[in-house]
């Protein structure tokens, strides 16, 4: 990660990750400030709004990032695809970092990092007057000047051609963040998903993408389902994003719904 830039206490997760510390995330598949809130309430570093998969307009998700954002906690974007439009629409919240799925050649990293830097490193568009806000700045000049050093550039690996390349990948200047995306990248290699994570060719190529990443400086992030499954990803990986919120209410209700009707057959 950047170390240069003096350190701003309103970006948690990069702060964590600049200090070598760990730090955990979770997703959000539901809109709502409400309940973007009472999920960065919980002692998370980071909150990732799913935009590629959850039920988040462009509307919410502005209102999400001021929320997450208020609570002290770093808000992150995943983007639907690797597309200016979107990638803009969501760097001009504010968000602390953002999240491109789908990322396959070294191509397609410099094109990410080309879209979420200002000039001269990129070719982002400036005109939020929102985003200097939730980077706890004033005004849109000052947000420009630190934002090439202070949003976090973060791109998945989840496929086969992701993981033949990634050591090109990895070489490419302004990616801070190798995201290891587990299941799509389950499907690729196994055909089915969730993977049972005794797979030799599964296991051998999320080994690769870790190795590679830390050759070549590189952060590592990787889902986990559980507090047990999280705690032991973060002996390899630097950020863990434990669970999301869809699938943590239901399972919620499953179990204590059948201890509830445990003695009424």
């Amino acid at each position: 990660m950047r170390g240069s830039i003096t350190t701003n206490p309103n970006l948690r997760l990069l702060n964590a990750l600049k200090q070598g510390d760990k730090a955990i995330g979770t997703f959000m598949l539901f809109k709502g400030a409400r309940t973007a809130q009472v999920v960065a309430r919980t002692g998370l570093d980071a909150v990732i709004i799913d935009c590629e998969h959850g039920n988040i307009d462009d509307s919410s998700m502005h209102d999400m990032v001021s929320s997450i954002s208020g609570s002290g906690v770093s808000p992150v974007i995943r983007v639907p695809e690797l597309g200016k439009a979107v990638i803009k629409r969501a760097l001009d919240t504010g968000t602390h970092g953002i999240l491109i799925p789908m990322i396959n050649t070294a191509a397609e990293a410099r094109s990410a990092v080309s879209l979420i830097k200002f000039p001269p490193l990129g070719a982002r568009g400036q005109g939020s007057p929102f985003a200097c806000f939730e980077h706890g700045l004033s005004t849109p000049s000052e947000y420009v000047a630190k934002a090439n050093d202070t949003v976090i550039t973060m791109i998945q690996i989840e496929t086969v051609a992701g993981v033949e390349n990634i050591q090109e990948i990895c070489q490419v200047d302004g990616i801070d963040i190798i995201f290891i995306g587990p299941n799509d990248l389950a499907l690729a290699l196994l055909g089915y998903t969730p993977a049972k994570y005794t797979e030799s060719v599964f296991l051998e190529a999320i080994d690769k993408v870790i190795t590679d990443a830390k050759k070549y400086g590189k952060k590592v992030a990787i889902p986990a389902v559980n507090g047990e499954a999280a705690k032991k990803a973060m002996e390899r990986v630097d950020f863990v994003i434990l669970g999301a919120d869809a699938r943590v209410l239901q399972a919620w209700y499953g179990r204590e719904l059948a201890i509830a009707r445990s003695d009424l057959s």
